[in-house]
């Protein structure tokens, strides 16, 4: 009888979970192959590149060799206070875990527009608890930066090197060659 059960209960439990709209994360849909990652070394550097890794771009070391510059400008954590208790104790706390970039077309010397990755969670804090209330807040930003990764993700996706045009490091190379034949 519970063979029997059991074959009705996994179709009936596939079926549930592709009727609400379930999918599995799958790979991001990538225009470019190789990106070139400019600026300080933040705290989502790797988990970015094992994400960029796993969708089939690959990080190069040089900007004449990438189909599109990420430059990292700045991360920042911040803690604030939301709310006070009556006696004056600290009560709530917002968090902030901020990400600013910029993205270029290898095809122009032009950075496009500071781009922002702002996300925000609200923790309860008790001085009586204070080394769990410590680890809640470390798993919140952990919990903010993997966002901050698939939000980076995202955003790529929708950047569009123009491959048709030459990269800029490429029309440099060739004026200077031209340069060099007329002398």
């Amino acid at each position: 009888m519970s063979m029997r059960a059991a074959r009705w209960i996994l179709p009936i439990l596939l079926l549930t979970l592709s009727a609400c709209g379930f999918q599995m994360r799958g790979i991001a849909d990538l225009k470019f192959h190789t990106l070139y990652l400019k600026g300080p070394t933040i705290s989502i550097s790797k988990p970015f590149k094992r994400s960029l890794a796993v969708n089939g771009v690959k990080v190069v070391s040089a900007a004449d060799e990438a189909d599109l510059l990420l430059e990292i400008l700045s991360e920042t954590q911040e803690q604030r206070i939301l709310s006070l208790s009556g006696r004056g104790l600290v009560r709530e706390y917002e968090l902030f875990y901020t990400v600013n970039f910029r993205l270029r077309d290898p095809s122009s010397d032009v950075w496009g527009d500071v781009q922002t990755i702002k996300n925000r969670r609200e923790i309860t804090y008790d001085d009586s608890q204070l080394l769990a209330k410590q680890l809640e807040q470390e798993r919140l930003y952990n919990d903010m930066k993997d966002d901050a990764v698939r939000e980076l993700l995202r955003r790529l996706m929708v950047a569009r090197p123009d491959k048709s045009k030459p990269r800029a490091a490429d029309l440099r190379s060739l004026d200077e060659t031209a340069g060099d034949t007329l002398e």
